[in-house]
């Protein structure tokens, strides 16, 4: 470990935790034996050449053995819980079947992609159940751990729940020359982190479970497993952490304040690496860190908690001494520099529960809130506006970019806040800035990913036009989408149960508080 400096706090506002919400739910140490860690396969390519790789992702119901008794019905990419990891080259062709199997219809949104605005898997691109969409695109950004779910307003919460979320790890050369940890599934691992609560027969029930401010359980789930441990045959061990979680924010910590090494967030590795005790990761975020298992010896147990609750332990076996030092410098931010007579974009998150707004509006799939030409880099300025019973925590994310932070209040950013970034959690009257470019044409999302929130209409759209090659955008009516929700469900359109559309009836109240 550096002798560098170690943080030992989580930066964000204590007040704004999750653990002061009115609803929250704290996790419970299950009542179950340890488990091995379920490590996703990485998923075949079809084929592959110097130049292309091709897939096949499908989206399919089916069950689960998570815990003892009966299995949980599921829904899965490629199998029945989560998927199987997603490995993208920089620089070659990308070519994706996406198949829908399921019994409605869905999305395939490719968080943290930058791609054209019909590849990334918004609203307005749903695969209806028996069909298949091809989707063509060049990788072309920096290594990172991104990830796939599913993105159908307003029931991308509900689908995500199902379990329809897996990891996507880009690879590039740069990458590759650096003294970190690479074995996938020995010492390169992802660590996605979800929550749940199990039902009778061990069901999950969305619906029971309802909070317009987050689902969430106190079970917490790692890779699709419960109470898992992870058996440590290296001295380090690289971990991708994905907050995959509906709402909740984890506060990570290890047994005896074991220092660890974050070296990436969402887009690109961090510039420098920083040494922590204590970290919070905010939902849809990613932060890979590198753990030092070098004071153990074989028999130990070490454990990984979120607040007090134990969710994963790593059992020491015997391993290989690693002298292996993380270089002071791992990634050189050559971002553009903001354009010329560009005003400065304001975006204002504000509310709780159902009356979760942006720039004091509900999501409408047909309007366009703002637009921006390809290739200019614009200021923006995201204000979280909660100020009752202390606010929240609203993590901003955008589609079809990676952006880069410049200050929280005119402060610098949080030291593990240097790369390229696509979500950043922002604290309650706080205005956070950066500059953000998109490489690709389209229409993109940009909202609050407590993923309830997005549903309950805290996200807006913007139109990305290419000077060069103009174009018209196809904008899927909200009422279509209903009318196709309903005949899957077989129920009237009247009598469609979409948890998140709840909240777009309490819109005469959203002055009531935080506007």
């Amino acid at each position: 470990m550096s002798t560098e400096k170690v943080y030992t706090d989580y930066f964000f506002y204590e007040p704004a935790f999750n653990t002061h919400d009115g609803g929250y739910i704290p996790l419970e140490a299950p009542n179950v034996k340890q488990q091995k860690l379920k490590v996703p396969e990485l998923l075949t390519p079809d084929k592959e050449t110097d130049t292309d790789m091709y897939y096949t992702v499908i989206s399919q119901a089916g069950e689960a053995q998570i815990m003892p008794g009966k299995a949980t019905k599921t829904w899965g990419y490629n199998q029945a819980l989560l998927g199987k990891t997603i490995l993208f080259k920089r620089g070659k062709n990308i070519h994706v079947t996406v198949k829908n199997e399921l019994p409605e219809l869905t999305t395939y949104h490719w968080h943290g992609l930058n791609v054209p605005g019909d590849i990334d898997g918004g609203c307005h691109t749903p695969v209806y159940p028996g069909e298949s969409k091809v989707l063509n695109f060049k990788c072309d950004q920096p290594a990172a751990t991104l990830w796939l779910h599913a993105h159908p307003c307003p029931s991308t919460a509900e689908q995500v729940w199902h379990g329809l979320a897996t990891a996507v790890v880009v690879k590039d050369e740069h990458e590759a020359t650096l003294p970190i940890p690479r074995n996938y599934g020995v010492d390169d691992i992802p660590v996605i982190l979800q929550d749940r609560r199990f039902h009778e027969d061990n069901q999950w029930d969305y619906k029971a479970d309802y909070d317009p401010d987050g689902v969430q359980g106190p079970t917490a789930m790692i890779n699709g497993t419960v109470n898992p441990y992870f058996d440590v045959t290296t001295q380090k061990v690289r971990l991708r952490l994905l907050d995959g979680a509906n709402r909740r924010e984890w506060r990570l910590h290890f047994s005896d304040d074991l220092e660890f090494t974050q070296i990436a967030g969402d887009g690109s590795l961090l510039t420098h690496p920083v040494n922590f005790t204590h970290l919070m990761i905010t939902c849809a975020e990613r932060q890979e860190i590198v753990v030092d298992f070098g004071q153990y010896k074989p028999g130990d147990e070490v454990v990984l908690y979120s607040d007090d609750v134990p969710i994963m332990h790593f059992r020491i076996h015997e391993f290989a001494e690693d002298n292996s030092v993380i270089p002071d410098t791992l990634f050189e931010m050559n971002t553009p520099k903001v354009t010329e007579n560009t005003p400065v974009r304001k975006v204002v998150m504000s509310g709780m529960d159902e009356e979760v707004a942006l720039d004091g509006k509900k999501f409408d799939m047909e309007r366009i809130d703002a637009k921006q030409t390809m290739g200019n880099c614009e200021i923006w300025e995201v204000t979280n506006t909660n100020d009752c019973e202390n606010g929240m925590v609203h993590p901003f994310h955008m589609h079809g970019c990676q952006f880069e932070v410049l200050d929280r209040d005119g402060h610098a950013p949080y030291p593990n806040e240097t790369g390229l970034k696509d979500t950043i959690g922002v604290n309650p009257d706080e205005t956070v800035r950066f500059k953000a470019w998109f490489d690709h044409p389209g229409v993109f999302m940009y909202h609050c990913h407590i993923i309830e929130h997005e549903d309950g209409g805290m996200m807006a759209q913007i139109q990305v036009d290419d000077p060069d090659h103009p174009q018209e955008f196809h904008l899927t009516k909200m009422d279509d989408l209903m009318k196709a929700f309903a005949k899957e469900r077989g129920v009237a359109v009247e009598d469609l149960d979409l948890s998140g559309m709840s909240c777009y009836d309490h819109m005469e109240n959203m002055d009531h508080c935080n506007m």
